[in-house]
């Protein structure tokens, strides 16, 4: 039965109070496909490191659309002609555009439903809902997919400064207590501003978009790259790929309802597809991994049991790659201890590299000088610092099973 109670203000742990700008983005927000956001962890994994990152999609979503309301407010203050069309679109832009993620975010992407990625199935849902609502998400759909005539638009939902990534690094910052990541989102959106319909940040905000660039860095290293966090996903993503083999092989693996779709099948029917991804979520994965903690198939009853349990791989990470040597020393000692094969001794033992830097000069961020001229961020400073924002950091790690000699 659907409740007629038209709640306007949500009580938000990072900004306060929230407010819903109209019905229809009320109405989105009611529907099941944005409410199952709310079952769908915005870190994955990352609870097994930082116990507080529990909190989910649907409070990053409502969060951006916040941001949202604030940079629009910033713009129009500053002559930016913005129509109550576009204002409404650029909310529902940016409050749609994670509904694509599939359980535990990016833990799975691409091993749930191959080969389609979490923001072509965001735009499928947005497409959908827009046949629901009457046509109303045509042009949050036209800046989604960056056909929009006025380019900043798309900037503000998704570039390397966009509404997005100023939540999320204070919103995971603030649950998993990594203070790195509390950059002063009111800040940089004050001294945004349009010139030539491209997003830039005014010249006097240099220092504020290298502190967000560098704390982003930050918690990329001790968050979101952490070694347990990598560990914790690896072992997860090894869950789907034995039981896919298993089911292959005609074998027993216990399937909530909700995932056979994605599991029994290689199929991904877009007639279909939809309708069974819109009911899938972290639960559906907890099922999974607590109904197979004890399957016949070894390999598939360790990797369920390590991650329920929290008994993940040991992780190394270095400057170099391991050697084949040392990883096959590794896969020996395991198949020795088990009396597996070494096909599967690699769900156990594998190898990979990881990378991050501050900022990808092929997506500048433009600034605004004093003389009203765009200059392109690392071309603004004069510092080393700024500089060396463009440097890509590379990390090698493996990964094995702690066992007593």
């Amino acid at each position: 039965m659907k409740q007629q109670n038209k709640l306007k203000i949500l009580n938000d742990p990072i900004y306060g109070f929230i407010t819903v700008p109209s019905n229809d983005i009320y109405e989105l927000i009611e529907h099941p496909y944005f409410q199952r956001l709310r079952r769908i962890t915005q870190m994955g994994l990352s609870y097994l490191v930082y116990p507080g990152a529990h909190h989910t999609r649907f409070h990053h979503a409502i969060g951006c659309m916040h941001l949202m309301q604030r940079a629009v407010q910033v713009l129009r203050s500053k002559a930016v002609k913005i129509s109550p069309q576009e204002e409404d679109a650029l909310y529902k832009a940016i409050l749609l555009h994670d509904l694509g993620h599939g359980p535990f975010s990016h833990a799975l992407e691409n091993l749930i439903v191959p080969g389609i990625s979490h923001e072509e199935l965001s735009l499928r849902f947005m497409e959908d809902l827009n046949q629901q609502f009457n046509g109303s998400l045509t042009t949050a759909i036209q800046i989604f997919k960056g056909e929009y005539h006025r380019p900043f638009m798309l900037e503000l939902v998704s570039s390397q400064l966009d509404m997005d990534r100023l939540d999320y690094l204070k919103r995971d910052s603030f649950y998993t207590g990594v203070a790195e990541g509390n950059i002063n989102s009111q800040r940089l959106i004050s001294m945004l501003n349009v010139k030539n319909d491209r997003l830039v940040v005014e010249e006097k905000a240099l220092y504020s978009v290298e502190s967000f660039l560098n704390n982003r860095r930050l918690m990329y290293w001790q968050v979101y790259l952490h070694k347990t966090g990598i560990a914790a996903e690896h072992l997860l993503q090894s869950v789907l790929k034995r039981i896919k083999e298993l089911l292959e092989k005609k074998l027993p693996v216990r399937i909530p309802h909700t995932l056979a779709y994605f599991l029994n099948s290689s199929t991904t029917d877009p007639a279909n597809l939809l309708a069974h991804f819109s009911r899938i979520d972290d639960s559906d994965i907890i099922q999974l991994l607590k109904s197979n903690v004890d399957n016949n198939d070894v390999v598939l009853r360790e990797l369920c049991t390590m991650i329920i349990d929290r008994q993940l791989l040991k992780i190394k990470i270095a400057k170099k790659p391991a050697s084949e040597k040392k990883l096959q020393q590794k896969r020996d000692k395991l198949m020795r201890s088990y009396d597996f094969t070494e096909h599967e001794a690699s769900y156990f033992i594998f190898n990979g590299t990881i990378s991050n830097s501050a900022y990808a000069k092929a997506e500048p961020i433009l600034i605004l000088n004093k003389k009203g001229k765009i200059v392109e961020l690392t071309d603004a400073a004069n510092e080393e610092s700024f500089k060396a924002l463009n440097k890509v950091v590379t990390k090698y790690y493996y990964c094995y099973p702690k066992i007593q000699d």
